[in-house]
């Protein structure tokens, strides 16, 4: 998954608790046209290492480990079953130049050179995060990871933070993101529609529009701030 573009100082809180959240459809697919844009680091190396210290807080809280990809554990889904032929009805092929921007934004993480976020925490909200710079919309900020299960293995599962990553034509073969032991900063900020893309392989991107829901309108967004 990668989230994109939000607005400075704008907090994403969380959505209402489920135990899976889904991803929309075709309507992104229809409105995105525009190539996405990198990231830029904050200038400041202190300022980078609290944004960096502030989501190492939060995930420590959440007794989860930092991982920046999907992970693929034993007695779950193997990496095998994430084709990208399985997806009912299709997927989106990410073009070339989104896959560099998308490498090219890894990289930099890599090195330290994170995107401008702070995690804070909220009383009422819980774990938030906040734009520390401008920030245009399309830019890539993160990818959703996590382990990748069945989610029939995950029907009666309490964590509220799942993400659907493949929608197979055969219901046994569709696929969950779970970030409850592994994750990232997109755990933390989901306010945003998903879109299936391949590069060989289903991966999960977030857009920030304005409607939440696409075709499944799952997500009760009358009570977002």
């Amino acid at each position: 998954m990668a989230l994109l573009g939000l607005p400075h100082n704008v907090v994403q809180s969380k959505p209402y608790s489920r135990k899976r959240r889904r991803r929309s459809g075709s309507l992104v697919l229809q409105k995105r046209r525009r190539r996405i844009l990198p990231f830029v680091p904050s200038e400041d190396p202190a300022q980078r290492l609290k944004q960096m210290g502030s989501l190492a807080s939060a995930l420590t809280a959440l007794h989860m480990e930092f991982s920046d990809d999907l992970t693929y554990m034993p007695g779950m889904a193997p990496r095998s079953a994430n084709k990208s032929k399985f997806e009912d009805g299709g997927m989106q092929i990410l073009s070339k130049e989104d896959t560099e921007t998308l490498e090219h934004c890894r990289a930099m993480c890599k090195r330290g050179e994170c995107p401008p976020l702070t995690v804070v925490f909220d009383a009422c909200e819980g774990f938030t995060v906040e734009a520390d710079e401008q920030i245009k919309d399309l830019t890539f900020l993160a990818e959703y990871t996590g382990d990748v299960d069945y989610i029939k293995n995950r029907e009666n599962d309490d964590c509220d933070s799942m993400m659907t990553l493949l929608l197979a034509m055969n219901p046994s073969k569709s696929l969950v993101i779970c970030p409850d032991k592994r994750g990232n900063i997109a755990r933390l900020s989901m306010e945003s529609i998903t879109i299936p893309w391949k590069v060989r392989r289903s991966r999960i991107v977030n857009v920030l529009y304005y409607d939440y829901n696409g075709y499944e309108h799952e997500y009760p967004t009358e009570h977002f701030l």
